[in-house]
């Protein structure tokens, strides 16, 4: 049976129906980035004609679908232990193989299970490269155990276990992952649809283990306004805090949305995450210029193919 209903974004009304992954009734906050991104998933796989199985680790992922059958995921779906979903996907990906049966396995996690908890078979999977995507959709917090700090929480924000700000910086997971040496690894933004849905349906095509990170704004976590979530992460891909990019077998770049200098500071204004004085703004203009060159640089001597 679908479920049908209209969801009112940036103005305009789109019917959820067989394409919604995650089904209407769900226990979401209002502006999770994780719920755009897979209204955007959904809607692309439709897109495509694929069926995808999703594996998913303890996280907001695994809970906030509710309670069958009042609400579910409208997807087939393998629940895995937080550090182990890897390993999960590895397995039904090789039965799927084996019995050459059509879809995708999508690994759906959040920052904790992938920065930290699960690094261990994520890498596993990586170095063997099995054949399944990886999704991370990064809130940079624990957010469905009590907003603790991970890996991924960038440098100066307030979690339950940071009241005064973490003093170290985030986790580069995309460069960890493309030292694998992997087909594909990417950054996606739900503030770039048009780039989303590219590098998604790329994927689709692709065989092997590929990465791609989404940006996932928590307005509970990150003490922002939920209507601002969009806004936040496009303000992050113009400023260098979080670039559009891709790698090719761990050799091979492309940048996909350069930063047109709009500066980080207004990020940081949009949020309540990080107390007065725990961010040095000149230092992070400095690393996102840096960053951004950096990458840039690995694009021109190292450019991906026009065909991949």
């Amino acid at each position: 049976m679908s479920i049908a209903t209209d969801i009112p974004v940036e103005g305009a009304q789109i019917a959820c129906s067989e394409e919604c992954i995650m089904r209407p009734g769900n226990t979401n906050c209002g502006g999770c980035g994780m719920s755009v991104a897979l209204t955007m998933i959904g809607r692309i796989l439709k897109e495509e004609s694929e069926k995808a199985t999703f594996v998913i680790p303890a996280c907001c992922g695994i809970v906030t679908a509710g309670g069958y059958p009042t609400s579910a995921y409208n997807a087939p779906v393998l629940g895995a232990t937080f550090g182990s979903s890897p390993a999960f996907a590895t397995g039904y990906a090789t039965v799927r193989d084996l019995n050459e049966d059509p879809g995708q396995v999508i690994n759906w996690a959040g920052d904790g299970g992938t920065y930290d908890i699960g690094m261990a078979t994520l890498s596993a999977a990586a170095e063997r490269n099995e054949n399944f995507m990886y999704m991370c959709y990064d809130n940079e917090i624990y957010g469905n155990t009590g907003g603790q700090r991970s890996s991924a929480t960038p440098v100066g924000a307030r979690t339950s276990t940071t009241p005064y700000g973490k003093n170290a910086s985030k986790k580069d997971i995309v460069s960890i992952m493309a030292a694998h040496g992997i087909p594909y690894a990417a950054t996606l933004s739900v503030a770039h649809p048009e780039d989303f849905a590219t590098k998604l349906k790329k994927a689709c095509h692709m065989k092997g283990f590929r990465f791609m990170l989404i940006h996932s704004p928590c307005p509970t976590g990150w003490k922002s306004d939920p209507a601002e979530t969009v806004n936040l992460v496009r303000i992050a891909v113009r400023s260098g805090l979080f670039p559009l990019y891709e790698v090719f077998d761990g050799k091979r770049y492309r940048v996909n949305d350069a930063p047109d200098g709009t500066d980080p500071s207004e990020y940081y204004q949009g949020q309540r995450r990080f107390p007065s004085g725990a961010v040095d703004l000149d230092v992070v203009r400095t690393e996102c210029k840096e960053n951004s060159e950096r990458i840039m640089r690995c694009a021109e001597c190292w450019p991906a193919a026009e065909d991949e």
